[in-house]
């Protein structure tokens, strides 16, 4: 039977299935944040990476905290590290994971956690510190206290232990960079572990699976209120707060990138994220907005008519993009390339543009590839060479951008390689004109009129 325990995230369906008016069950104030993880899940996780290591010693570094007074903060001061994340499911600052993978099969793991500081508990909250709590919260056996040196002899230990490499995670962002080289210019055998784990988080279990669709089914409802929200008048960023307020209402814990809300001339941009243009009747405003829960982002675009009514050339252009879309998914299945995936979105672009787009084809205005990996980063890890396998999800995201009319057009779906082709996971966001035309008609015949 599996354990949860209240700690990292909340498994849950797609929000079309639960009233976000019903309040949800309150659930105890625990360190360390506050939902329900699958500890035999971050379990798995870890014996498959130490399956894959066979014989050696893996450090991982949790995040340290921001720095208030140098950085510009726009969100929580804390976001963990994606890596320690993946094979813990804790959002305790400057800890480590240390896990000894031997040949002889008795593995071992450590957490390393601060000690509790109960002055500064006061600015930051109740923490997780070493102790029983924490054996029980996280499923770890050996929680042990962080101390300066203790991270040294840990991987000394480990080595002799496992009479393996020592593997740590090595990229640029990383601030303990200056332990990594002192342990390289000491002449052990030091590995990057990042391609591993990497390959691993490419195809999503069923933890990962589930906090995507939560935060894809949060973020397609912010978008259906934006839908219903836009009118004539209505700055760029009321519409981006409009449903950066839903996100946050549904249980979002931050945005997974800055929200694009484009109108107009806007609309041609690609990652255009000001926000603050006045939108005008007749134009297109494109949204492409994704929330972050349990540290897994979504990212969803849609086109909207500022008036709620498309004009023919822009009802064209997006049938066309949608179109392209419909094809693209339709060939989503395991063993092909997103290469190849583009090369459909191309030639049905081609072969279906007509004089939309004048001489040539719309693909001239199609600048940008058609899709990424997606899952704890919006531009997630993996190689776009690989082969589709069941578990991976991506985005979908043809687009068309004449900027010469300040019109463009992007669709973008999130979607899940399943066994035998695709789960739009995004779907509870309207995609059709009929179906954008009549929840946006419909919510302008829902505003009162006024009068006596």
């Amino acid at each position: 039977m599996r354990r949860f325990v209240l700690l990292g995230f909340l498994l849950g369906g797609p929000l079309a299935a639960q009233s976000p008016t019903v309040p949800v069950a309150p659930v105890p104030e625990l360190p360390g944040a506050g939902r329900p993880v699958d500890i035999d899940a971050y379990r798995a996780r870890r014996a498959r990476l130490m399956e894959r290591v066979g014989s050696g010693v893996i450090v991982v570094p949790a995040a340290h905290p921001r720095d208030l007074e140098a950085e510009v903060l726009q969100d929580n001061h804390f976001r963990q590290d994606d890596y320690f994340f993946y094979l813990t499911g804790i959002e305790t600052p400057n800890a480590w994971l240390v896990l000894v993978a031997s040949m002889d099969g008795e593995d071992e793991v450590t957490l390393y956690l601060p000690r509790r500081e109960r002055g500064m508990e006061q600015w930051t909250g109740r923490g997780l510190g070493p102790g029983e709590d924490a054996v029980r919260l996280t499923g770890i056996q050996r929680v042990l206290p962080y101390a300066p040196d203790s991270i040294d002899r840990a991987a000394a230990r480990g080595r002799r232990r496992s009479g393996g490499p020592l593997y740590t995670v090595m990229y640029v962002a990383n601030r303990d960079n200056d332990r990594i080289r002192r342990w390289a210019s000491s002449g052990q055998d030091v590995r990057n572990i990042v391609p591993l784990l990497d390959s691993l988080r490419t195809i999503k279990d069923e933890v990962g699976i589930a906090a995507l669709r939560r935060a894809v089914a949060i973020t397609a409802e912010g978008v259906t209120a934006g839908m219903s929200a836009a009118h004539p008048g209505m700055y760029e960023y009321q519409l981006e707060a409009v449903i950066e307020a839903r996100f946050r209402h549904l249980g979002a814990d931050r945005l997974g990138f800055p929200s694009i809300v484009g109108s107009g001339p806007n609309s041609t941009v690609l990652h255009y994220d000001m926000n603050r243009r006045q939108m005008q009747a007749g134009e297109l405003v494109v949204v492409d907005v994704g929330a972050e829960y349990a540290q897994h982002t979504a990212d969803v675009t849609r086109t909207l008519p500022v008036s709620g009514r498309f004009t023919e050339r822009q009802r064209a252009i997006y049938d066309l993009v949608l179109a392209t879309q419909e094809a693209v998914i339709e060939a989503v299945k395991p063993g092909v390339t997103i290469g190849e995936l583009g090369s459909v979105a191309r030639r049905y672009m081609a072969d279906h543009s007509g004089n939309l787009c004048g001489e040539g084809d719309c693909g001239r205005y199609f600048v940008h590839g058609l899709s990424h990996w997606l899952g704890m980063r919006v531009h997630d890890v993996g190689d776009y060479r690989m082969v589709l396998e069941p578990g991976m999800v991506l985005t979908i995201e043809p687009g068309i951008y004449l900027p010469e009319e300040n019109l463009g057009v992007r669709i973008e779906d999130d979607v899940l390689v399943t066994q035998t082709g695709a789960e739009i996971l995004s779907a509870g966001a309207p995609r059709t004109t009929t179906e954008i035309e009549r929840l946006m008609q419909l919510a302008e015949g829902s505003q009162p009129t006024g009068g006596n």
